[in-house]
């Protein structure tokens, strides 16, 4: 019989090494999350949330091996995480884009708004954990149109403008025409009253009915442009308020046009530079001495 005294000699099996393995990996990976916060060290808290896009972006390396995705661990963490990190991200992006503000909405989630100016825009959001700009693409999309129509001295809305100044201008003419109407429904209602007086034998009948509908109708569309001035000095009205809204967004958008000119010098520059975020500012971070340990 086997001596109850001798231990018993447990042979580790391959799963328990794996699963042993594991666990040691997210325990190391958490308590090194956890060192780097306590060390205010956000470079490698962004290496660590994101290991592939930073060995790609900024160690520009090209290794292909795949590794365990640890940053699932933290997924519900991302909001105190972002939260943390947009401290010393939005003071780097205030020297960067000075004309961008921030308004943090909900924990960790922030606005972006374009100038400090009276009804400056909503422009999209910051997203700090992938240190990038989600722009409004209706928004973005003016600012980069405006740019375009710059080369040919427009501003953005200077087609529409020109489109409601020609509707205004022909509703005046309408309300300026009103006694050349009268006029001319007076004379087109003695040719209809003489045309029904005239004879209707067999072979006149034909042309007759055609000069009357031809003056019906004729009058009819004075009748027409009669209702049309009726409403024209209101619709005038909102006519100009819609030229002045448009004028003052031609304005925020010249606003907003000179501020990038003033950084970046041009559209293009200005959009090099959002595309390479990331990597400048975690660049930025290992130049204040936040030094990449794997290096």
């Amino acid at each position: 019989m086997p001596n109850n005294n001798e231990e018993t000699n447990q042979e580790v099996t391959p799963g328990q090494a794996q699963l042993d393995s594991s666990l040691t990996q997210k325990i190391k990976y958490l308590q090194t999350l956890q060192s780097a916060l306590h060390e205010h060290d956000d470079r490698q808290i962004y290496e660590l949330i994101d290991k592939p896009r930073y060995d790609r972006e900024v160690k520009k390396s090209r290794s292909t091996t795949k590794t365990q995705n640890l940053a699932d661990l933290v997924a519900d963490d991302h909001e105190q995480l972002s939260h943390y990190l947009s401290e010393n991200l939005i003071d780097y992006l205030g020297k960067t884009y000075p004309f961008f503000y921030y308004d943090e909405v909900r924990n960790g989630e922030f606005d972006i708004y374009f100038g400090n100016w009276w009804d400056r825009r909503k422009f999209g959001k910051l997203d700090v954990l992938n240190v990038a700009f989600e722009f409004d693409e209706t928004e973005y999309g003016k600012l980069k149109r405006s740019f375009e129509l710059d080369a040919l001295n427009q501003r953005y809305n200077t087609d529409n403008i020109a489109e409601i100044s020609a509707n205004s201008a022909q509703l005046q003419k309408l309300i300026d025409g009103q006694d050349e109407r009268d006029h001319q429904k007076e004379t087109l209602r003695q040719q209809l009253k003489e045309v029904s007086q005239k004879s209707t034998l067999p072979w006149d009948s034909g042309k007759v009915k055609e000069e009357r509908q031809t003056i019906v109708d004729q009058l009819s569309k004075l009748a027409d442009d009669d209702e049309e001035a009726i409403n024209a000095n209101k619709k005038i009205k909102e006519n100009d308020e819609k030229i002045l809204s448009l004028s003052k967004e031609d304005t925020i958008l010249t606003y907003e046009k000179q501020s990038i000119q003033q950084r970046f010098e041009d559209f293009s520059h200005f959009e090099s530079h959002n595309q390479s975020l990331y990597t400048d500012y975690l660049t930025s971070l290992i130049g204040k001495g936040q030094v990449n340990v794997d290096d």
